[in-house]
């Protein structure tokens, strides 16, 4: 049996279809996976032993059209749902199933502020595309598979052993989904422990700001240094992982480190808070309740509309440093 899996992006959604993935393959002994993303994503998949090949586009669906039609896929198990992916079925002209992305519950959410969302995790959803094939949750975490040679060395990179330090994941997207400098400024000064300060190119400006403000020789700098496989080793070294909603979060359930969460314009509600199907006292989030622009968008802003980002600067930051402590401690 060939299965076909699409799902184009982004970082954590990527992660989160890889249970749906491992679930598939063995359940389904005689399955054949095949993955469909977008080019900067493929790297979430690499190294996978459960997915056969995988595809990859840059803008269009034509561009692997012609490929896959040789393919004869028994199924397409869509997890994206878009415009694109219901004409890639329709091209295919093969069994499909898709997962109920319920645009419309998470239009009344932040429209109306009115939750019509069932509570449970968006794999769950993932799952309900695989349910007629006979494929069920095995209530296991996500999956990233590193090589070898992208373990970071944590001892000679940055001077402090594997557990013995806290990892900040300081980017995201959108803006009003990152924490400002000086609710992060605060959060460190309360915490006693090694930090390294993990992120992409775009977040060094920010890193450098803490550094310089700080003046701490136990804040190390890694944003723009590593690729993201190397980032999530160094991720997965860490006692505990404090971040934004962002794709960081989501590597980290792969390797079961603690994370406690900062949620600033969007909501757990939405499904996408750290999975953790085994337990939930690996995770904790925070967030500012009873805001009545909150949320204002199912992604985020590259500012906050109403000017005054209340769902960040009202955070309570020495309950966040005092749960990163306590986390740091194994508790």
């Amino acid at each position: 049996m060939k299965i076909l899996v699409v799902r184009f992006s982004s970082i954590g959604d990527v992660i989160l279809t890889t249970p749906v993935v491992r679930a598939i393959k063995e359940q389904l002994i005689d399955a054949e996976i095949h993955y469909l993303t977008k080019v900067p994503f493929k790297l979430l998949l690499d190294q996978n032993p459960h997915i056969h090949r995988i595809w990859t586009i840059g803008s269009s669906i034509s561009e692997v059209l012609p490929e896959l039609k040789k393919e004869k896929f028994d199924h397409v198990i869509d997890l994206h749902h878009n415009a694109r992916t219901l004409l890639l079925k329709w091209r295919l002209g093969r069994k499909a199933y898709s997962f109920p992305k319920m645009n419309l519950q998470k239009w009344l959410l932040v429209r109306t502020g009115k939750n019509f969302l069932p509570d449970v995790h968006v794999v769950d959803r993932y799952f309900e595309a695989v349910q007629k094939l006979g494929v069920k949750n095995d209530g296991k975490p996500c999956e990233l598979f590193l090589h070898p040679d992208e373990e970071v060395d944590v001892q000679a990179t940055f001077g402090v052993p594997p557990g013995k330090y806290c990892c900040i994941a300081i980017g995201a997207q959108y803006a009003t989904k990152r924490m400002p400098s000086e609710l992060l400024i605060r959060i460190i000064e309360k915490i006693p422990y090694p930090i390294v300060l993990c992120g992409g190119t775009a977040d060094q400006g920010l890193a450098i700001q803490l550094m310089d403000y700080l003046g701490r020789n136990d804040v190390m700098d890694a944003t723009g240094r590593f690729t993201l496989r190397e980032s999530a080793s160094i991720v997965k070294q860490s006692a505990v992982l404090l971040t934004n909603d962002t794709g960081l979060m989501h590597i980290a359930t792969c390797f079961n480190v603690r994370i406690v969460s900062v949620w600033g314009n969007t909501v757990p509600e939405l499904g996408m808070y750290p999975y953790y199907p085994e337990t939930n006292e690996l995770f904790s989030i925070h967030e500012v309740k009873g805001l009545s622009c909150r949320p204002c968008s199912k992604i985020g802003y590259k500012q906050c509309p109403k000017g005054h980002f209340e769902c960040m600067y009202k955070q309570d930051t020495q309950r966040i440093a005092s749960d990163v402590i306590t986390r740091f401690n194994g508790k």
